[in-house]
């Protein structure tokens, strides 16, 4: 999908690897029909419900949440005609159907996508509105609406696999996120591809025009994409579409290009072209003759000793002047005549390059928003009930299950409120903030673990962690498509605890968030937890004095000796102590506990069973 010829594979060398907080607090707009393609794609084959709706659940939590996104969905609009004639094509293509007879699209004539499809995106759409999510509708394709807000400093980045969302005008764009890593974006910017590449937006057009995209699929016959990558680098970004207009009506003077004129540019004016390549000496390379370097060595082999010059070795090359000027002109008379070779294949391309397409990447105005419309990108809190009710309705999960999964976002929201407009409110009506209870490291990234404890008790809302059977769990949402089949990790979810009849749950929140909504509990965690380091170091150092202490001896400053002398084992001299006891008992009781001693130390007991009553 976007440009053809593995288009993803030249920009790869420039992609950057960002952690898990690079997009926290920013606003990213996401291609919505992009997920639903991906993840139909991932689970063909296996029956999954609704599969659609699981992907933008699970995600649009985890973005949220996890990584602190504020998403902005993008949905395609109406395609336009040539991308409905390419879509024809293309599955024609795979059908095994010969695509020459086709017709071209008429003009203001476009196809729809397939109504199964249609549905997935509604429902989806319906989904997020319900999470209060803001939902843009693109004119056409919904990558071009995504850089038109990334280009106008509307959102920060984009999120698709669409490689012509470049040619659209995008700045940043995420390719894919990876789960469970330290690095979970790859990122593509604009800025690293023209100054690694030396290619900007024109340039990316016009390589997308040669080799095929998703409005043209065959661009220009015999151009690969290392070909037009050379070619459009001949020129700048302000003539290299004027120029491919010109080829293409066969009025460019590339074409009528001579020999003569070519020999002329490469020498330029002060050097005459009739000018002929010097006389070298065929047994030792350099310049003169054979018969004089028999006689003396020339300059180039006067440092060695003897009369005459030496044999070349196989492979020898001259680098006198004449030399390098003669291979400088057989490589610029090759360049001019591969450029020749690639116009002359431009120009007989019918319709070439097609002027729809390039007005198309151009466009500035791919969506029904404007600067000033505040409303379009607003985030509103989720309506629970509503989720409840829907996700119910249509992939038959419990309420407490997806209230349950809910909280991780639920708790992001009440942070940042509580951060904005500190108030005595609960999280989800039910839970208070307790305490921090630790610091967690996973891959790399850290937060804080929060304590919340229940605080109202309404019937029926508690939310219990095993009601749901297991046919029914959704899969936890997977980014990458190899890594679909992965099971859920219950462990991700926030489980409900119960002590003393009280009852609390655990989160993973952000530090930064935390730290706004409660500085002052923050404060007294890191207190806390500076006070016990620094004990931890009066406790090691008193330690290592003692030790220092005992092991004074004339033995130990010459000899290591073995740890187990500098650390005695508590469990080795109890065990020593209880054989005394044995041996001793053995000898007044021979029918008593020893002979279960000696049952209990049998082999035909698994050896953990023989440890855990050893060490009991």
């Amino acid at each position: 999908m976007g440009v053809g010829g593995k288009f993803w594979d030249l920009l790869k060398p420039y992609a950057r690897y960002e952690g898990p907080d690079y997009l926290r607090e920013k606003r990213v707009a996401v291609d919505l029909s992009y997920w639903i393609v991906q993840h139909e794609t991932a689970i063909k084959g296996t029956h999954v419900r609704q599969p659609h709706l699981r992907l933008t659940f699970f995600r649009t939590i985890n973005l949220f949440s996890k990584f602190g996104v504020f998403p902005v969905f993008v949905v395609d609009g109406t395609p336009s005609p040539l991308k409905s004639q390419a879509r024809i094509a293309r599955f024609f293509r795979f059908s095994g159907v010969d695509v020459s007879g086709l017709s071209v699209a008429e003009e203001g004539v476009s196809v729809e996508r397939n109504k199964t499809f249609l549905k997935c995106v509604r429902e989806c759409v319906e989904l997020l509105e319900l999470f209060g999510m803001p939902v843009l509708k693109a004119n056409g394709e919904a990558e071009a609406l995504c850089a038109q807000l990334n280009a106008e400093g509307h959102v920060d980045a984009c999120i698709t696999a669409d490689s012509d969302v470049f040619l659209f005008g995008a700045k940043c764009v995420i390719k894919c996120l990876k789960r469970n890593t330290r690095e979970p974006f790859e990122c593509y910017h604009i800025s690293d591809i023209e100054a690694g590449l030396g290619l900007k937006r024109k340039h990316l057009i016009a390589i997308s025009l040669l080799v095929g995209n998703d409005h043209d699929l065959n661009g220009v016959q015999g151009i690969g994409l290392e070909n037009a990558l050379r070619f459009v680098r001949s020129f700048s970004e302000d003539e290299i579409l004027n120029q491919l207009l010109e080829i293409g009506n066969g009025s460019t003077p590339s074409l009528q290009i001579g020999s003569k004129v070519v020999d002329e540019l490469m020498l330029g004016p002060d050097k005459s072209p009739a000018k002929s390549k010097s006389s070298h000496c065929s047994f030792c390379g350099h310049p003169g003759s054979k018969r004089a370097h028999f006689k003396s060595s020339c300059e180039y082999c006067g440092t060695i000793t003897g009369p005459g010059c030496t044999r070349r070795p196989e492979g020898f090359k001259c680098n006198c002047s004449s030399c390098d000027e003669d291979r400088k002109e057989k490589e610029q008379r090759k360049h001019e005549n591969w450029h020749i070779k690639v116009c002359n294949k431009i120009s007989m391309e019918p319709n070439f390059p097609n002027d729809d397409i390039i007005r198309m990447y151009l466009c500035n105005n791919n969506g029904n928003f404007t600067a000033g419309d505040g409303s379009c990108l607003s985030w509103r809190n989720p309506d629970t009930e509503m989720l409840v009710d829907f996700l119910d309705f249509h992939l038959h999960w419990e309420p407490s299950y997806v209230r349950q999964r809910m909280l991780p976002m639920l708790s992001t929201i009440y942070l940042r409120e509580m951060a904005a407009k500190p108030e005595k409110t609960m999280l989800y009506g039910q839970y208070v903030f307790d305490s921090i209870q630790r610091m967690k490291m996973r891959y790399g990234h850290q937060s804080y673990v929060i304590k919340w404890i229940k605080a109202t008790r309404t019937a029926g809302s508690l939310i219990h962690t095993n009601s749901v059977q297991e046919s029914d769990r959704p899969q936890e949402e997977i980014i990458e498509i190899d890594e679909f089949n992965d099971q859920l990790d219950e462990d991700t979810a926030p489980q409900i605890h119960i002590d003393n009849g009280g009852c609390f749950l655990m989160t993973d929140e952000s530090i930064e968030l935390t730290r706004g909504a409660f500085p002052e509990e923050v404060e007294r965690f890191l207190h806390e937890k500076e006070l016990q380091a620094s004990k931890r170091r009066k406790g090691s150092s008193l330690r290592t004095e003692g030790s220092n202490e005992k092991s004074e001896s004339p033995k130990s400053k010459r000899v290591q000796l073995s740890i187990t002398e500098f650390y005695r084992s508590a469990k080795v001299a109890a065990i020593h102590e209880k054989r005394g006891d044995l041996a001793n008992n053995s000898e007044n009781q021979e029918d008593g506990p020893s002979k279960e001693r000696r049952k209990v130390s049998s082999s035909n007991l698994p050896k953990s069973v023989r440890r855990s009553l050893l060490f009991k």
